[in-house]
């Protein structure tokens, strides 16, 4: 079958013929329909720092946002039927350890990823453990569903952050985790949601049709000056960093108001510079986000399904694999906003 794989720790990425996986016990054996490209596969790809531990795990198939139907269950694999359409967390946890025993799975301590350390979703076929599957609503199709792992990491984001009614939010960054927080700060009451991003006209504008008309581009000056220039706030109550750009931290903490929120979700190649002698003074918060629990999927995929026209316009793609490899240069060079692969 056709996979798009990493097959060393350097940049590049590799397309074409692998065996056939087979369901090991506990595992379902699912026929991939749609496959997201993230953020988090670019940073792959280009090998540019954060992911170095995935190096043990080579060849791995890539692709962690995905649906498709199961054709065949495992030894003991139950809870999903065979021919149930499904969408796949992506993250697979031992039950064993003290957080998996307390509820907590989510913290799990030896978690692996599907799509990072064992194979993913950037193939016709793929194996992954039942537990890991939710069964989608009839209306939901195959393209938007592939969107739901990051929309609960979007929607971790603004929960981490505590957004209230009324509160006014910033999002850096309008790549999907970004266009996902808005639309979350959005759904829990936000009064005001500004979305920036840099030399990233495409996705800004995705962010519009979305429906979010106050974005800026700070491209040749700093975010300050281009939230001033453009008549929007320069205090936030709730800030989402969803960039993974170091630089921008800093700015993002002096545009936060006393007692604000930053929300750090994006993954950054080397340490960022923090006052935190501003941060104490001004009693702000800094708090990291990362997956969410398995409770936020149910919630986040009924959004989805209620919400399907308009986060459809976050999709600007859907290409068949063959043709991953071009797919992953346009979303690396922002010509592209969402691509979804159709194996």
């Amino acid at each position: 079958m056709l996979a798009l794989r990493k097959t060393a720790p350097s940049p590049g990425l590799w397309l074409g013929e692998i065996s056939e996986p087979v369901a090991d016990p506990g595992e379902v054996l699912i026929e991939v329909a749609a496959a997201g490209i993230c953020g988090t596969d670019l940073h792959i790809a280009d090998w540019s720092g954060g992911y170095e531990a995935m190096a043990a795990a080579m060849p791995v198939t890539l692709g962690h946002e995905f649906v498709g139907r199961v054709l065949h269950r495992g030894e003991g694999a139950g809870g999903i039927a065979v021919g149930t359409r499904v969408v796949v967390r992506p993250s697979v946890v031992c039950g064993r350890c003290e957080r998996c025993r307390s509820g907590r799975a989510e913290d799990c301590i030896t978690r692996t990823g599907i799509g990072i350390a064992r194979n993913g979703g950037f193939a016709t076929l793929a194996a992954v453990p039942a537990e890991n599957c939710i069964a989608l609503p009839d209306e939901l199709d195959d393209a938007v569903a592939a969107l739901a792992e990051p929309m609960t990491v979007s929607t971790e984001s603004v929960d981490t952050g505590g957004v209230k009614p009324g509160d006014t939010v910033l999002v850096i960054g309008p790549g999907t985790i970004g266009q996902g927080a808005a639309l979350a700060a959005e759904a829990a009451g936000a009064g005001r949601v500004v979305v920036a991003g840099r030399n990233d006209s495409v996705r800004l504008g995705t962010v519009e049709a979305l429906g979010f008309p106050d974005t800026v581009d700070t491209a040749g000056t700093t975010l300050r000056e281009a939230l001033t220039r453009a008549g929007l706030p320069v205090a936030y109550d709730v800030i989402v960093e969803a960039a993974g750009a170091p630089a921008v931290v800093p700015e993002a903490i002096d545009l936060l108001a006393l007692r604000g929120v930053l929300v750090i979700c994006g993954i950054h190649s080397r340490p960022a510079p923090i006052d935190l002698t501003a941060v104490v003074r001004r009693h702000q918060q800094i708090r990291g986000s990362y997956r969410s629990p398995l409770a936020t999927w149910p919630r986040v995929i009924a959004f989805m399904a209620a919400q399907q026209g308009r986060i459809r316009r976050m999709i600007s793609e859907e290409v068949p694999l063959a043709a991953g490899l071009d797919a992953f240069a346009r979303a690396s060079n922002r010509t592209a906003s969402k691509i979804v692969l159709r194996p």
